[in-house]
C-alpha cells in the first residue's frame, strides 16, 4: 500500500534516493554516478530526488531503475552501467521493484492531477510576459554582442563581403544566444526599441540605454571594459592565457575558487560536457535608472545557457521566480551556473536546482546593495 502522509510524489523521491545510496552495501552512488550510468544529466536525478519540489520520473525512466538496482554489485571500482541482460534471478527483483516505483508514481500522477483540477483559474493574475526582460515603455534597450575574430570568419563560407551568398549575421559570435535573446526582449516590449550590435558599431547613447552584453572578455572589449569597473567578485580567466586555467574565478568567504568546464577527450579533440554560465544584473554604471546585464560563459553555449534560463519556456517562469525571491529588493546580483551539454546540445540551467547554481551574490541579506559606480 502507498503511504501518502507526505504525499506520493515526496515518497517516490525518499525511494528513489534510497535505491541510490543503500542498495548496495558500503557502496554510496552520487548523483552522478547514477547520471552517468542511466544517461541523465545531474539536475534530472537530483529533480527526482527532490523532497521539495520532486518531478515524477515516466515509466521508461522507472524501468531503468528497476533493472539497474536488480543487480548485485560487490565491485566498488566497477563501472556503472545499465545492464542488457537479467538473469531469471534478478528479473524477478526487477519487475517487483517496478511494480513498487509504478504504483508510487501513478499515486503521484493521481495526486498531481487533483490539485491541478482544485487549483482556480490564474490566467488573468499571471504576470506580464518577459520576466525580468521586460522594461518600461519607450526605454531603449541595446544588446551588444562581439564579433568573431577574422581568422575565424577566413574559414567560414558566406562571410566574404564581396560574395553574392554573404551572410552579415555570420560576423557575430554567440549567435545562437544573440537570436534567442533579441526575439525574446522584443516580444516582451513591444514599445520599445531594440537594437543589437558588435562592440565596433556602438553608438554614444548605447551605453545609457539598458545594456545587455553576450559573451565573456575574450572578445567582447565591452563586457571586459564593464567588468574592470564593476565591484563584482567574479572574474573570468581567458582562454588565450596559457600559463592559467580557464574557467571563473570567484570569491566565496575570502576565498578564491576556480569553477571550470567539464572537458573530456575523444578522437585527440576536446568535447564540452558542461560548460560555465554567468547571468549579472545591476543599474548601468552610465546611467542609474537604466541596466546592465551580462550573459556569458566560457565558452559559447555557457552564454546561450545563461541566456536560456529566462527565455526557455519550461524554465523561465521558475528561474525568474528563483531571481526574485532569492534577491528581493536588490538591484545588483550574480548567479554562476553549471550548463550541461547532452549530444551536443544545451540543457538549459534550472536554477532551483542547487546542484547547478555554482556561485551566487550577494551570499547573504546582510550584505549592502551597491549601484557600482565606475572605479576613478
Amino acid at each position: 500500500m502507498v503511504n501518502t502522509a507526505e504525499g506520493p510524489a515526496i515518497e517516490l523521491a525518499r525511494r528513489l534516493r534510497s535505491l541510490r545510496e543503500r542498495t548496495w552495501s558500503g557502496q554510496r552512488l552520487t548523483q552522478g554516478d547514477l547520471a552517468k550510468a542511466l544517461d541523465a544529466s545531474v539536475p534530472l536525478i537530483s529533480s527526482w530526488e527532490s523532497t521539495k519540489n520532486p518531478k515524477v520520473p515516466p515509466l521508461a525512466r522507472l524501468e531503468d531503475y528497476a533493472r539497474f538496482f536488480a543487480v548485485e554489485r560487490k565491485d566498488k571500482d566497477a563501472p556503472y552501467e545499465l545492464p542488457t541482460r537479467l538473469t531469471d534471478e534478478e528479473q524477478t527483483r526487477a519487475d517487483e521493484l517496478l511494480e513498487e516505483l509504478a504504483a508510487l508514481s501513478n499515486a503521484a500522477r493521481a495526486d498531481i492531477a487533483r490539485s491541478n483540477a482544485a487549483q482556480p483559474d490564474r490566467s488573468a493574475a499571471e504576470p506580464p510576459f518577459g520576466g525580468i526582460w521586460r522594461f518600461e515603455a519607450n526605454q531603449d534597450v541595446t544588446i551588444v554582442a562581439s564579433e568573431l575574430p577574422a581568422d575565424y570568419l577566413e574559414r567560414m563560407p558566406y562571410t566574404d563581403a564581396q560574395a553574392p551568398d554573404y551572410v552579415d549575421l555570420y560576423r557575430y559570435a554567440d549567435l545562437d544566444a544573440l537570436m534567442e535573446l533579441f526575439a525574446h526582449i522584443r516580444a516582451a516590449n513591444p514599445r520599445n526599441k531594440v537594437r543589437f550590435c558588435t562592440p565596433a558599431e556602438m553608438r554614444t547613447d548605447d551605453l545609457t540605454s539598458h545594456l545587455v552584453l553576450l559573451g565573456g572578455t575574450d572578445w567582447n572589449r565591452v563586457t571586459k571594459e564593464l567588468l574592470r569597473r564593476l565591484d563584482l567578485p567574479v572574474h573570468q580567466m581567458s582562454r588565450n592565457t596559457e600559463d592559467e586555467p580557464a574557467g571563473f574565478e570567484v570569491l566565496d568567504g575570502g576565498e578564491r575558487r576556480l569553477i571550470t568546464p567539464v572537458l573530456r577527450s575523444i578522437g585527440g579533440r576536446d568535447v564540452l560536457d558542461a560548460d560555465v554560465g554567468h547571468f549579472y544584473r545591476a543599474p548601468n554604471p552610465y546611467n542609474a535608472k537604466r541596466t546592465v546585464t551580462i550573459c556569458n560563459g566560457q565558452y559559447q553555449r555557457g552564454t546561450y545557457g545563461a541566456v536560456r534560463a529566462l527565455t526557455d519556456s519550461k524554465f523561465r517562469d521558475r528561474n525568474d521566480e528563483y531571481l526574485r525571491t532569492r534577491f528581493a529588493g536588490r538591484t545588483t546580483f550574480s548567479v554562476v551556473s553549471r550548463v550541461y551539454v547532452v549530444n551536443h546540445k544545451v540543457i538549459t540551467p534550472d536554477w532551483t536546482d542547487p546542484e547547478t547554481r555554482l556561485h551566487e551574490w550577494p551570499l547573504h541579506d546582510s550584505e549592502p546593495d551597491r549601484a557600482h559606480p565606475p572605479k576613478a
